[in-house]
């Protein structure tokens, strides 16, 4: 079975040191060249990160219990996903919007990983089909929460103060430093 859900779309970057891995898929850093998409010049955001994260899964049937192998996998869109340099007149504001923007994907990236972690530890019956899609759901709706509070804190990366404070939380989480 093979689901797709669109991930947040939204808005800068934050630099690390070390890739980080978990449950397969490696965590990166985003470079000017994932946004290809043309930008959109209405308003005052400058920057949108297009992520989805696709999920399939086997299952494998035995005496009533049901065992699911899943496979997902988070994607970032180049063509949805845009950065407008021309009203971004510096350097430094080009870092600081793919420093936010960064942090969108990282959001994106909790998401796939606790998808996977939850979803690979959970027992399923023959209603399997529900119970992937309410975990799903669940824990697709507490990131879409986290990511609208970071723009909404950041205020889009406007907020510097707020910006770093994301930043920092970022970086603990990424590197197993903080709670899930």
């Amino acid at each position: 079975m093979l689901l797709k859900f669109p991930g947040l779309i939204c808005c800068l970057f934050f630099t690390f040191s070390n890739p980080f891995t978990a449950r397969g898929q490696s965590f990166r850093q985003l470079t000017l060249n994932d946004f290809q998409g043309p930008p959109r010049r209405s308003g005052d955001i400058v920057a949108e990160t297009a992520c989805s994260i696709s999920m399939k899964y086997d299952v494998h049937a035995r005496n009533g219990v049901y065992r699911l192998v899943f496979h997902i996998h988070l994607e970032l869109d180049k063509q949805r996903s845009w950065l407008d340099q021309e009203r971004l007149i510096t350097p430094s504001k080009i870092a600081e919007v793919l420093q936010h923007e960064q942090g969108h994907y990282t959001i994106s990236y909790f998401e796939q990983q606790e998808l996977q972690r939850v979803l690979s530890q959970a027992k399923f019956d023959r209603n399997y089909q529900a119970e992937v899609e309410q975990i799903f759901n669940r824990i697709h709706d507490k990131y879409e929460q986290l990511n609208l509070d970071y723009d909404d804190d950041t205020d889009h990366s406007r907020n510097s103060v707020q910006q770093s404070s994301w930043d920092k939380y970022f970086k603990r989480r990424l590197t197993g430093n903080s709670e899930q």
